[in-house]
């Protein structure tokens, strides 16, 4: 293994593992009964049986394996890319959808807590929801500015 693939590895590999331990955590808090209400924001507990906005519910039991697959897909494609840029954003997205397909094998639902509800209602989501929304956002950045990507 050269130096370049060991560093996108562990690069990689401690970010997906952070995000996915400080998510976790986060959301336990919340699945112990943490509950906290403000005029915009309400941080409560609501299981999500679907993917955004319950989008896919009726597929129950199929959602979290068809998800575990997609995941392992994406994880084998950025280390057979191979390319540096990656590992940290692959990590952010990867971390936060493990510890979403975690949710679905023990609670039977995604554990979602921020509802924002200022001038508008919006969907409840979680810390693992933000981070693969950046990892998005990043991975459409470096594919739009190519020198971005060094390496």
């Amino acid at each position: 293994m050269n130096n370049k693939t060991l560093k996108l590895n562990v690069i990689l590999f401690f970010t997906l593992v952070g995000i996915f331990i400080i998510d976790q955590n986060i959301k336990m808090l919340f699945v112990d009964g943490f509950r906290y209400y403000t005029d915009c924001i309400d941080l409560i507990l609501v299981y999500n049986k679907g993917v955004a906005f319950s989008m896919f519910a009726f597929l129950d039991e199929w959602l979290k394996y068809m998800q575990l697959v997609m995941v392992f897909g994406i994880l084998i494609y950025i280390i057979k890319l191979g390319q540096l840029c990656y590992a940290f954003p692959a990590g952010l997205l990867l971390g936060g959808a493990f510890s979403n397909v975690y949710d679905r094998f023990i609670h039977e639902g995604v554990v979602d807590m921020v509802y924002w509800h200022c001038g508008f209602n919006f969907a409840v989501f979680n810390g693992a929801d933000v981070m693969i929304d950046i990892a998005v956002a990043w991975f459409l950045l470096l594919n739009f500015k190519p020198a971005l990507c060094k390496n």
